[in-house]
């Protein structure tokens, strides 16, 4: 409970900052219109009051004005440079850790693409797509030759899988079209508060995994010193007995053990009726009633599979095994709860360019999954989000080939040395929690670089009266 109180007063500090920040630009607004009354002739202003607009239609008009557009796409040269250099290095370290911590590490990859390289926003999202899917592809490869580390299973829990990354797909195409039809601005706010959220939590839950794997280790040095007593007093050769199964499983096997043909058949299923879909569309006209119905034909793809998985965790005939023997009694509102939060993962992702992991990998860890398994089932379900993403991108040409190679490129082998090095220390200082605060931190640094940029970025538009409205997805399209 007082993790919750803590939580909730961070998510309330983040708020008022917030409330406070829009309501100094708005103090300023009014100044400078009072400033201009001020000048005007009273006839003037009375002739201008009668013919004056409503509240709500200057609203419409800020929001949405016909044939306007905000999007300015912005490309770079493809050129070696300083840009390219720093921004690889930023890149690399951004994938490793994010793939560690199974977040995919695309509030890394946004920042640079923007700030360093030169994209415009909505470009720099579709390229970040592009690295999620390289890093993620990577580690699923790794990960599949890796065991649970505490259970005879693989490392990736397919049942988990199955119930969120139809989710997770249908939320992306829903996070694409929005993020062709939004403006910058009107996520800002969401995404501070959710990156401190999520983070605050996620730091919360490492503290308390650092805490118990303490206590096992000085559980672990009292019974190693007793039976090294015992074996003094016998003042006999000793040699200790196996107490029972092995606690750790986290060797490397061949990646063909690991697969499970049944269900990874079922989210094989998923990814390719979406891109039938995807496909489909691009030879009927944008915006028509075919269009539409293809659309709508991504909800009974995801949910067939969803609601199947759901079904037999409902009746028990399938379980959650990485939690081990701790049994969980599944309710509706449970299963409709996570369904919709893989949704909502798959909106932000697809509309701000991450990985959808800053959701589902603290998600997880509330379930109960150990952090290995939880770091790498997120990314095994992101491999087929983030893929899909970067074909809806493609398809609407929302970034340059040669740029997305070659950050996807640099993405991949950062993955792989990220997983690599990190596991290395996972073994010598025998603490799974590391993985848990590297998503802690990694959430909190996408919070704060992309918070940062949006803040310059809305403050720029409102400066010089930029159209800040929806744009228009039939025209885009």
């Amino acid at each position: 409970m007082a993790q919750i109180r803590m939580n909730r007063r961070s998510l309330a500090a983040a708020v008022a900052v917030w409330m406070v920040f829009l309501g100094l630009i708005m103090m300023e607004k009014l100044s400078n219109a009072e400033r201009l009354l001020k000048d005007k002739d009273p006839q003037v202003f009375a002739d201008e009051k009668e013919t004056r607009p409503g509240f709500l239609c200057r609203v419409a008009h800020f929001l949405w004005q016909s044939g306007e557009s905000s999007y300015e796409p912005v490309w770079p040269e493809m050129q070696f440079g300083w840009k390219v250099v720093v921004g690889s290095i930023v890149g690399f370290f951004g994938a490793a850790l994010g793939s560690v911590g199974g977040v995919g590490g695309g509030g890394i990859f946004v920042p640079m693409l923007t700030l360093i390289i030169g994209f415009d926003p909505k470009s720099a999202t579709a390229i970040s797509k592009c690295m999620i899917m390289g890093a993620a592809g990577s580690t699923v490869y790794y990960n599949l030759r890796l065991r649970h580390p505490t259970l005879d299973m693989p490392l990736i829990d397919y049942d988990l899988a199955l119930l969120f990354q139809p989710m997770l797909m249908l939320g992306i195409s829903i996070g694409v079209a929005f993020n062709v039809m939004f403006a910058d601005w009107m996520v800002t706010v969401l995404l501070i508060i959710l990156f401190i959220g999520t983070s605050t939590k996620a730091l919360f839950k490492g503290i308390d995994t650092w805490k118990k794997e303490t206590l096992m280790k000085k559980e672990a040095a009292k019974v190693l010193e007793s039976e090294s007593k015992a074996a003094d007093v016998d003042g006999q050769d000793y040699k200790q007995l196996p107490s029972g199964p092995s606690t750790v499983h986290d060797e490397e096997v061949p990646i063909i053990k690991n697969i499970y043909w049944k269900e990874l058949s079922l989210l094989l299923y998923v990814w390719l009726g979406f891109l039938a879909v995807q496909l489909a569309k691009e030879y009927v006209v944008p915006c028509s009633i075919t269009y539409w119905i293809l659309n709508a034909l991504q909800v009974p793809i995801a949910v067939s599979v969803a609601l199947f998985e759901a079904i037999c965790l409902y009746k028990g005939t399938r379980v959650i095994a990485s939690k081990g023997k701790e049994i969980t009694n599944w309710k509706i509102h449970q299963i409709v709860f996570y369904c919709f939060c893989g949704i909502v993962a798959g909106m932000v992702g697809g509309l701000l360019g991450l990985g959808g992991g800053f959701i589902l990998g603290p998600l997880f860890l509330e379930l109960g999954i150990p952090p290995q398994v939880a770091s790498a089932t997120s990314t095994f379900a992101m491999t087929f989000s983030s893929s899909m993403s970067v074909v809806q991108y493609y398809l609407l040409d929302r970034f340059p080939v040669p740029y997305a190679a070659f950050f996807t490129l640099v993405a991949t082998f950062a993955a792989f040395a990220g997983q690599h090095v990190v596991r290395k220390i996972i073994a010598v200082l025998g603490r799974a929690s590391i993985i848990v605060f590297i998503l802690a931190l990694t959430i909190f640094v996408s919070a704060i670089s992309l918070g940062g940029f949006g803040i310059e970025n809305m403050v720029k538009k409102l400066k010089n009266q930029e159209y800040m409205g929806f744009e228009n997805l039939c025209q885009i399209s």
